[in-house]
């Protein structure tokens, strides 16, 4: 096959999934990547509500790239995950701020403003309870012709891999809090 006989989509829906670190970092060199091509991006992140390595980089670029550069913090911490749940937060509380950061990801995806859309740790709440399949599904269908969708977290739903152009899935080899060491700042968060 000659390379002239090869199309290329309008728009692509990518998966970042697995067991092992990296879903978040690949999504923000995507981000990195449209942002050098001059796109309009929104980075839209579930679960994880304290301060990450992320949010200070996303806050230092945002007044460069102004209104190309679009940041939503929702959700209240990890949930169901045992000792590394959020205390204090009830399971209402956490489908609350998983539908008040969905709501935010919906209108980015469908408004037709931006070429990328990133909803890093959705396939989490997905998992979880805190949105649904159908939610899901219902964000990859109705986004705006010409909106790509990133959707990062571990468990993506088997069911929609049909409904994406790219999927990958993490592979842990081996990873240190195996052996119960804590994250790091600056590689984990």
């Amino acid at each position: 096959m000659a390379f002239e006989d090869f199309k290329q989509k309008e728009a692509v829906v990518i998966v970042y999934t697995g067991e092992s670190k990296g879903k978040t970092s690949a999504s923000m060199g995507l981000m990195t990547r449209a942002l050098g091509t001059d796109w309009s991006v929104a980075f839209i992140q579930f679960i994880k509500h304290w301060e990450v390595g992320e949010h200070r980089f996303i806050a230092k670029i945002q007044p460069i790239f102004k209104d190309k550069l679009y940041f939503y913090k929702g959700g209240k911490g990890f949930y169901n995950a045992g000792e590394l749940s959020a205390e204090g937060v009830t399971e209402d509380q956490h489908k609350q701020a998983a539908r008040e950061t969905y709501d935010e990801a919906y209108k980015a995806a469908t408004s037709g403003k931006f070429q990328l859309v990133i909803c890093d740790e959705i396939n989490n709440a997905v998992n979880n309870g805190l949105l649904t399949v159908d939610q899901m599904k219902k964000l990859i269908e109705d986004r705006a012709k010409g909106t790509s969708l990133c959707l990062t977290g571990r468990n993506f739903p088997e069911e929609l891999i049909p409904l994406t152009d790219i999927a990958t899935n993490m592979t842990k080899i081996k990873h240190h809090f195996d052996e119960k060491y804590l994250a790091n700042k600056g590689i984990d968060y």
